[in-house]
């Protein structure tokens, strides 16, 4: 099966490169824009090999898994292009159930499966790790912005060795193809990419994402580079800031940091 993109998709005017395997997307995604393409276009490959995650952490694709960007440049602020992310991840988790409903209806009688969105970019399964979003920009020609969301899923294989536990789509018993989950993004994307507008629609998406949210109400620790703050997620905020109600009543707004849940949450990133 080949990489293809959904009837929405292409009627809105989106555009696709695929490649049999490559470094990483989001870097292909950058020099392409470096180079004035201007999007909007999807990059996809089920075989990456110099990928990267948050904090130039390696995430390498083995063959069958989904790595893909959408790059586009547009007019707006850094800090707003920041909440597209958001989009990403309710497209993502979208996706995600579209592929698991199909999966069940050729097989009666397998689990329903429940994805849930952890701040800031990732999806779970099960409370593990399923698949993550990077989002990166840059100032290219006339002061414009390229904003490049890159999206890895776990579809047939899920990498060890990570502070939190991982899994993939094969392993919840939902046999779907990178090329299904691929498609069925291409047709969220342009619904939730919609409803953010330029940022003008980030309410109705914080709503949504919280509505899908993991750990809201419930203690976690983030850790920022050495430090590590602890409480009780409470919300995002209108900037997509996690609010955190700390034991001495502090209500303290997190930018960046990995979030860790229940029994992880007491001892932080250990």
């Amino acid at each position: 099966m080949m990489f293809s993109l959904g009837p929405r998709a292409t009627s809105a005017g989106y555009r696709l490169a695929t490649f049999d395997s490559i470094g990483s997307t989001n870097t292909e995604a950058l020099v392409r824009a470096r180079a004035g393409e201007t999007g909007p276009i999807w990059l996809a490959t089920t075989a990456q090999t110099a990928g990267r995650g948050r904090r130039q952490r390696a995430w390498v694709t083995p063959r069958g898994n989904l790595a893909t960007s959408i790059l586009e440049v547009i007019d707006t602020q850094p800090a707003v292009a920041a909440t597209l992310s958001f989009a990403a991840g309710l497209a993502l988790e979208a996706a995600l159930q579209t592929v698991s409903l199909e999966a069940r209806m050729r097989s009666p009688g397998s689990e329903n499966v429940t994805f849930h969105l952890k701040w800031p970019n990732d999806v779970l399964a099960g409370g593990r790790k399923l698949a993550g979003i990077l989002l990166e920009a840059e100032t290219v020609a006339h002061g414009r912005l390229a904003v490049v969301v890159g999206i890895g899923a776990n579809v047939v294989a899920a990498p060890g060795g990570l502070p939190n536990p991982a899994v993939s789509l094969r392993d919840l018993g939902i046999d779907v193809g990178a090329e299904d989950l691929f498609r069925a993004l291409t047709e969220a994307w342009v619904e939730f990419r919609g409803i953010w507008d330029r940022g003008r629609g980030f309410d109705d998406l914080r709503r949504l994402w919280l509505d899908r949210a993991a750990g809201v109400g419930q203690p976690v620790s983030i850790q920022s580079g050495s430090s590590t703050i602890s409480g009780i997620f409470e919300t995002i905020d209108d900037d997509g800031c996690l609010i955190l109600a700390t034991a001495d009543g502090k209500r303290v707004a997190v930018s960046a940091g990995d979030v860790y849940f229940g029994a992880a949450a007491s001892i932080g990133a250990t």
